[in-house]
């Protein structure tokens, strides 16, 4: 019989995205406020991979990464996706966009082996997690490097993304060492 053992803490991961910099700013200020503190940002980066959400959020994307400072429960996932897509609401409900979406906001975290990320979206990959939500290993570190599965977004495959995931999972590696 396998023995029962608590998960170990995770690096809060936020990828934020839109097609103003006020909006990132927007969301990074509510984040922060609810999530604490940034231990990593990178900077703006394009998000040209796909037109998906060119209808809703228009043209010119930026997308931004974060890393919350303090560790947390993975187990956390869920309510982190409901606090993202309340805030997501409350920045469309100031008014005065000229887009359905004005900014995007996908939580998820890095262990030492994996970064997953929450959705609303049932895919044939994606576990429910509760509540509503859905959580995919969107790249697992093996061999010393992140690698993609089939579903991985493409974004999520280049070497400016990985460069800053590594930098969580350091980040992470210290923060368990003196736990």
């Amino acid at each position: 019989m396998g023995v029962l053992m608590p998960p170990a803490p995770v690096i809060l991961f936020c990828a934020i995205y839109g097609n103003k910099a006020t909006s990132l700013a927007w969301a990074r200020e509510k984040l922060v406020a609810k999530w604490g503190k940034l231990a990593l940002t990178s900077a703006e980066l394009p998000f040209n991979e796909t037109q998906y959400y060119e209808a809703s959020m228009g043209r010119n994307l930026q997308k931004q990464l974060l890393a919350f400072a303090d560790l947390h429960p993975p187990e956390s996932l869920p309510q982190w996706k409901l606090e993202s897509n309340e805030l997501e609401a409350e920045f469309q409900a100031l008014g005065g966009h000229d887009v359905a979406r004005a900014v995007n906001i996908d939580p998820g975290y890095v262990t030492l082996a994996k970064l997953v990320l929450a959705t609303t979206k049932d895919r044939d990959h994606r576990l429910y997690i509760g509540q509503g939500i859905f959580a995919e290993v969107t790249l697992h570190f093996k061999h010393g490097r992140w690698q993609h599965d089939r579903w991985t977004y493409a974004d999520y495959q280049r070497p400016e993304y990985h460069e800053f995931l590594t930098q969580c999972r350091e980040l992470l590696k210290v923060k368990l060492k003196f736990q």
